[in-house]
């Protein structure tokens, strides 16, 4: 395609010629050979992320636990102190 009928290309499909030069080099990028190294480095990134949300969970669970031990501790403190001042 020439450079005038690329540019009018754009203006009736509204893109800037500069976009469609980029979107050609990402397509022509992506027709290499696929990177066996990006894959493991995307599973390993994968098994961290689950990794670290199943700690998250177990601390939330840990920290929900001590929340209502301590609200049951000061609920019994208080009833045995209502009582002992009587």
């Amino acid at each position: 395609m020439n450079q005038s009928a690329r540019s009018a290309w754009c203006r009736e499909h509204g893109v800037y010629p500069t976009e469609l030069e980029t979107w050609k080099q990402d397509a022509i990028g992506g027709l290499g050979d696929p990177r066996e190294t990006e894959s493991v480095t995307v599973k390993q990134e994968r098994r961290r992320i689950k990794e670290l949300e199943r700690e998250l969970h177990r601390k939330d669970k840990a920290l929900a636990e001590t929340a209502a031990l301590l609200v049951l501790s000061k609920k019994l403190s208080a009833i045995f102190h209502d009582g002992e001042d009587a």
